[in-house]
């Protein structure tokens, strides 16, 4: 398409040259032929004088229809007005014999160069025509040609016959080689702006690299190279870990920036025949020949994240990311350019699970694993549909009082065998998937009703609290939802809380600020999980309006065992009383740890010491079996 505009543009500019050309000589020719009619006319006499007059006239009609623009007609009127003069001329004077005669050569000149097809014939017809006219006339002695005496008016008549035809042809002919000059230096120009075109189909305009098109060339260009060699190819994979952050900070072309040094860099760390190209976004692709040395790419691996680990100078601020990069090998994980990069890509992601900012090699584990993924994918969508999930309740306890609090609902996918598909598994699938909000809205109903059914069965002041993914509380329709729960189970907002992590205010915080504003007015409270684990301050406390701070378990289970964690976990407890919210300790599995917790301040807890998450059926018994053995304890003191 660039390719044929660049053409149409090239031909329209060439027709108005051509145009313009005709008009100019249109003029000068018409101009320069009737000076030199002019002189004719003052030394010719009789019929001859009056010939030329009546060409003169013509002329001017010529040029004025030349003025206009009207080129066609303007040569028209000039070609055959001097064509039907020469030939008058010739007829009343020497027939073929007459200088008039010398003047038809140039006519037809004229007529090929500024005229049309039609033009330049029609004249062609009329000279042969009358020249045979001419020729039957005078050969049957209708006509008499006279021949004059010659004299010094007869050299005028020739020398503007011959200067008119020889200046006209000059000025074209010259004009047709400057026109050709000017085409072939627009031929150039499209030669380059097609080269310029193709270099931009192949390489990337932010860093010059090539692109994932050109790179698929190089591919095969260097799989053959290795072949020959018999050598490898290395596909190398690298995606930064923490690029979106840069452009939603300091702007996208904060981001440009950063390729684009990157870039630079990533380039000064190849050898010449190492080839790295933009695959797409924040994504780059590495060409590396090798000769089976893993140790050597694992040093390059190793080598290009240093690269992109050192800090960028980007609008006088110093920005840090970090990279992944997956290896899949040629011809031992394949030959076609797509499946290695789907298998480098796979290794890449590896990386990125297993920590971020360092490199895997592909495997045929990661594709299984690929196919696992979807197989669930595919179950999970069913169970959602038939409703295969349940809800089991793990119990809260009052760390003064020792009696249950509330509960928390926690996921669970029973399956036919009796096992259970742990949530570690179908969460994160669910929450990539975007079938999080479908499921997430049914825990929530579901938690509400079941709380309802266990406050009408005696426990009045038993409060639940639900999990909310990221995904699930970035949608716009969660306060309907919550609202709609608590409406068709008949449940007060005070008994539903909402479990958040830190991690939600990374992002849209407006929206995610609007949305917590939204749940507040309904009246359900928040507690923040897992909180010390993620991007703890006290700014993200204000926002979050929370009134609970979940102690992740990471720090409960050695805290009786390591000192290095109590310390952190008194912080976390006078800070939150210093605030006014409650804690929350997880993951309480024995009786030291939860004296240690007790003396150090902490509201409540939850953990196998009491309880692990039951069924519904299960919890109404646990619960009554709790509070009596409390009792008991109470009246025994």
């Amino acid at each position: 398409m660039p390719e044929q505009y660049l053409a149409a543009n090239t031909t329209a500019d060439f027709q108005q040259q051509i145009s313009h050309f005709r008009i100019r000589r249109l003029l000068q020719i018409t101009g320069f032929t009737l000076f030199g009619l002019i002189l004719a006319m003052a030394v010719a006499g009789g019929t001859t004088k009056l010939l030329i007059l009546a060409g003169c006239i013509a002329l001017l009609v010529a040029g004025g229809f030349a003025l206009k623009q009207q080129a066609l007609i303007s040569a028209y009127i000039l070609l055959w007005s001097m064509a039907l003069m020469l030939s008058a001329l010739a007829y009343v004077s020497g027939g073929l014999r007459d200088l008039a005669l010398l003047g038809f050569p140039g006519l037809l000149v004229y007529a090929a160069i500024l005229g049309s097809v039609g033009l330049f014939y029609s004249l062609l017809c009329f000279v042969m025509a009358f020249c045979s006219l001419v020729t039957a006339l005078t050969l049957s002695g209708r006509l008499h040609p006279v021949l004059p005496a010659l004299g010094w008016q007869h050299l005028l008549f020739v020398a503007v016959i011959l200067a008119a035809t020889g200046f006209s042809v000059y000025l074209m002919v010259r004009d047709m080689r400057r026109l050709m000059l000017s085409l072939q230096q627009e031929n150039e120009k499209v030669r380059h702006s097609r080269k310029e075109i193709e270099r931009l189909a192949h390489h990337d305009p932010l860093t010059t690299l090539p692109n994932r098109i050109l790179g698929e060339q190089l591919y095969n260009q260097l799989l053959q190279h290795c072949r020959e060699q018999q050598q490898q190819l290395a596909v190398l994979f690298l995606d930064l870990d923490n690029f979106k952050p840069v452009n939603d900070s300091l702007g996208h072309s904060a981001g440009d920036i950063l390729l684009r040094q990157l870039a630079q860099r990533l380039q000064q760390v190849l050898h010449a025949e190492q080839k790295v190209i933009r695959f797409g976004g924040d994504e780059f692709l590495f060409l590396i020949p090798t000769d089976a040395d893993k140790q050597q790419l694992s040093q390059l691996a190793t080598q290009l994240i240093t690269e992109v680990t050192k800090p960028f100078s980007i609008m006088q601020t110093d920005v840090s990311v970090s990279g992944s990069v997956g290896i899949a090998i040629a011809p031992g994980d394949g030959s076609e350019f797509n499946v290695l990069c789907r298998k480098a890509d796979l290794a890449m992601y590896k990386a990125k699970e297993d920590g971020r900012n360092t490199f895997r090699f592909y495997d045929d584990k990661l594709d299984q694993d690929n196919v696992d993924k979807f197989n669930l994918l595919q179950r999970l969508r069913l169970a959602i549909k038939a409703h295969g999930f349940e809800l089991y309740y793990q119990p809260k306890i009052d760390l003064r009082s020792g009696r249950i609090s509330s509960v928390e609902a926690l996921l669970r996918w029973p399956q036919s065998d009796g096992s259970m598909i742990s949530p570690a598994e179908f969460i994160p699938l669910a929450e990539h998937s975007g079938l999080i909000s479908e499921l997430g809205s049914w825990v929530i109903h579901e938690a509400c009703r079941a709380a309802a059914r266990l406050r009408a069965q005696g426990f009045s002041e038993l409060r639940i609290a639900v999990n909310l993914s990221y995904v699930q509380f970035k949608n716009t329709g969660l306060e309907q939802v919550v609202q709609q729960a608590l409406r068709s189970a008949g449940l007060p907002a005070a008994a539903l809380e909402l479990e958040l992590t830190e991690s939600l205010l990374i992002g849209d915080t407006d929206f995610i600020q609007h949305q917590l504003n939204a749940l507040s007015q309904l009246g359900v409270t928040f507690a923040i999980d897992d909180f010390g684990t993620g991007y703890s301050n006290l700014s993200y406390l204000r926002s979050f309006n929370a009134t609970t701070l979940k102690i992740d378990r990471s720090f409960i289970a050695s805290l009786c065992v390591s000192e290095r964690d109590e310390p952190l976990v008194q912080a976390i407890i006078n800070m939150a009383a210093g605030l006014g919210l409650k804690t929350v300790a997880e993951g309480i599995e024995d009786a030291a740890t939860l004296q240690r917790l007790q003396a150090l301040g902490c509201d409540e807890g939850q953990g196998f010491y009491w309880s692990a998450a039951v069924a519904e059926t299960v919890l109404i018994p646990l619960i009554n079996s709790h509070n009596e053995t409390i009792n008991k304890q109470n009246d025994a003191i």
